[in-house]
């Protein structure tokens, strides 16, 4: 079984059912299941969201933050405006995802929406 970094960009107060929800369509997308997922990623400044924390909770894993630099330095091939004006990096979930994967990461599923969250999913090959 591949070991999956999920990335997570959220507006303040997302439930954790809708971040759930698109992690799974996400997942599903990518051929895989809640087992799978070693990590969820996010922006430093969402650390204490209550919704990433609970949705982290349910699916048994670490939710690892990074900062508005690391997650600048990280090339996303789908930056966004929202996430520059919310956090000060071009991307977040995707950013989150290959950086949480470690070097040679690649994007498995890019970024995916839901009202108020983003996810993507990244794995190392091999």
């Amino acid at each position: 079984m591949r070991s999956l970094h999920l990335g997570l960009g959220a507006r303040r107060g997302v439930p954790a059912a809708e971040v759930l929800a698109l992690v799974r369509q996400a997942l599903a997308e990518a051929g895989a299941g809640d087992a799978a997922v070693v990590t969820l990623a996010t922006a430093e400044v969402k650390a204490g969201e209550p919704g990433l924390l609970a949705a982290a909770a349910a699916l048994g894993v670490p939710l690892t933050t990074y900062g508005a630099r690391e997650l600048a330095a990280q090339a996303v091939p789908h930056p966004g405006e929202a996430a520059r004006r919310a956090v000060g990096a071009p991307g977040v979930a995707e950013a989150a995802a290959l950086l949480a994967a470690g070097p040679g990461a690649v994007l498995l599923v890019p970024k995916r929406k839901s009202p108020r969250a983003t996810c993507a999913i990244a794995h190392r090959p091999g």
